[in-house]
């Protein structure tokens, strides 16, 4: 293996970097999508030099259909090779990219285009049994322009195939054009500073409605690279990507850091265990990152002894509480030789901290690690002053990480960042004397429910328009298998009371799976302070009460 070039990882972009890629690992294979084989499709093997060629026909179709620097296209499909592409050309045509949740409905979608102003839109109808376009009819989208079906043909006329998008990117047969489209991609892609955002990635606040958090692609790929060598991740590594791509566990400590190695992206649409463990073994899997769910899922199955693992080498996990005996059945019974957790959220870029390979797993299960270089961390009450060692309080982050804000919000960035840079997370946390936390709550009331952030202000939006909900509070529960769960406690309106299962049934055509309550309680009235807020840590023990009595025999 020839030494890669020359590139400075603390001061390179997105399009820089998938350039840089393309040509150092032009062999390696780049992207082994095997998500169409259940439905008896061929699997789709690409090189680094072969990815970099799609990717730059789509990029150049990109600035063919008009699209300028800082315009903003978006993708929203599952994990796969078509999204690789799209997204990434977006980056190399200078726009600023805008993964779409794939469980998001028409409405929640169409929030975030419309906010967004995109002008393309790449998807994929049919996944999960959605027609992903035909669930933005009727939404007001002033800014798109084009709908590109990255698979299958174009439908009714709303979307264009991918086929016949790339064919922009051809310049019409015309060579003098083609060339002139692919020197303004590489004149975009040099123009590109570190500081630019280049990721608009929307996550929803305690006011429920979603922010746009401005992501810079410097700090991206500056803190990824580290938290790669952490995981020590090698040229042709099988790199196992569950972690969807529109969420920042996927799109950048995943197909970015596969271009920062030279690992072989494997992405995975839908986490079956069976179908994983298999993959494990056939594709001999040596870095697999996930959250604690997935892993879990794999030890419960019950033929897991019947599979060769002995390929998996690292992961990377968090984003829920892990008891040291998970860190140690990873270690002893899937194989993994090096256990990482960290901590991140998407105003970090992703990611703030994590632990180190050679952190005993007490120390893995226990803490989220310590700060990247060159980011600080403080603990502060609700003063603001910093707490003793040991002490909880909020968790304050400051770094080249941190997003320069929220998309056209400018008093939610106040609120969230200080004017000393520091941004308040609103996770309660723990350090300890060598600078490791340990995130022991949420100051904000977002639960996590098998690695999707849930927050249940946007969840109890949804719910009170129902007819038979007067109020409604949401807070999350644990469960064994998803980590947390939504559980609803709701005050029948004058109109009648609801049927708890048919107010499940109707919030999951609104919403959402992974936001959809598990469980709704009626209740007469919620406990409210002085101020009238409701008294979450109140109802959290209510439920804990009532799933207690429903255990027992």
């Amino acid at each position: 293996m020839p030494q890669p070039a020359e590139l400075d990882f603390e001061a390179t972009t997105i399009p820089q970097l998938v350039r840089w890629g393309v040509e150092t690992w032009a062999d390696l294979p780049a992207i082994r999508d095997t998500t169409g084989e259940e439905a008896g499709e061929p699997t789709v093997t690409l090189t680094y030099a072969a990815l970099g060629e799609r990717i730059d026909r789509a990029a150049r179709a990109l600035v063919a259909a008009g699209i300028s620097p800082g315009d903003t296209v978006a993708v929203w499909a599952p994990n796969g090779w078509p999204w690789v592409v799209a997204g990434l050309a977006a980056c190399r045509a200078g726009a600023r990219l805008v993964p779409v949740n794939t469980r998001f409905k028409g409405g929640e979608a169409a929030y975030v285009l419309r906010t967004a102003r995109v002008r393309v839109l790449f998807l994929v109808d049919g996944f999960l049994d959605t027609d992903y376009s035909g669930s933005l009819a009727g939404h007001d989208l002033p800014d798109l322009e084009r709908i590109v079906a990255l698979a299958g043909p174009a439908s009714d006329g709303v979307t264009e195939s991918l086929d016949d998008f790339l064919a922009l990117g051809d310049g019409g047969g015309d060579v003098a054009e083609r060339d002139r489209l692919r020197d303004e991609v590489e004149r975009r892609s040099d123009a590109t500073t570190p500081d630019d955002v280049s990721l608009i990635m929307f996550t929803s606040g305690t006011t429920g409605r979603p922010k746009g958090v401005l992501v810079r692609g410097g700090a991206v790929i500056r803190a990824f690279h580290g938290y790669g060598r952490a995981l020590g991740v090698r040229p042709g590594d099988p790199y196992l990507l569950v972690n969807p791509y529109f969420h920042a566990f996927g799109l950048n400590s995943g197909i970015l850091v596969c271009f920062q190695f030279g690992a072989c992206n494997l992405p995975v649409a839908v986490h079956r265990p069976e179908r994983v463990l298999r993959l494990i073994e056939r594709e001999r899997v040596a870095v697999y990152p996930g959250p604690p769910a997935l892993f879990q899922s794999l030890l419960n199955h019950p033929r897991l002894g019947e599979y060769d693992l002995s390929s998996l080498r690292s992961c990377v996990t968090g984003a829920a509480t892990i008891p040291v005996e998970l860190v140690v059945a990873m270690q002893q019974d899937l194989g993994f030789d090096v256990v990482l957790t960290a901590y991140g959220m998407t105003e970090t870029s992703g990611l703030a901290t994590h632990t180190l390979p050679d952190d005993p797993a007490e120390v893995a299960a226990s803490t989220s690690g310590r700060a990247l270089d060159d980011v600080e961390l403080r603990i502060v009450d609700d003063d603001g002053n910093d707490v003793a060692t040991g002490a909880e309080g909020e968790l304050l982050v400051r770094g080249y990480q941190v997003t320069p804000g929220y998309l056209d919000e400018p008093e939610k960035t106040a609120e969230t960042i200080d004017a000393d840079g520091w941004l308040h997370t609103g996770d309660i946390a723990v350090m300890n004397a060598d600078g490791y936390i340990d995130i022991t709550d949420r100051k904000k009331d977002m639960f996590i429910m098998g690695g999707f952030n849930a927050y249940p202000a946007e969840i109890e939006r949804v719910l009170v328009e129902h007819p038979s909900v007067g109020m409604v509070a949401v807070v999350g529960v644990p469960d064994r298998a998803m980590g947390e769960v939504g559980a609803a406690f709701v005050v029948p309106s004058p109109s009648g009371r609801p049927e708890p299962e048919e107010l499940i049934a109707w919030s999951r055509e609104r919403m959402a799976n992974y936001k959809v309550p598990r469980f709704v309680w009626l209740v007469d009235e919620l406990p409210l302070n002085p101020s009238n807020k409701v008294l979450k840590p109140v109802l959290r023990e209510r439920a804990a009460q009532i799933l207690a009595a429903e255990a027992m025999p």
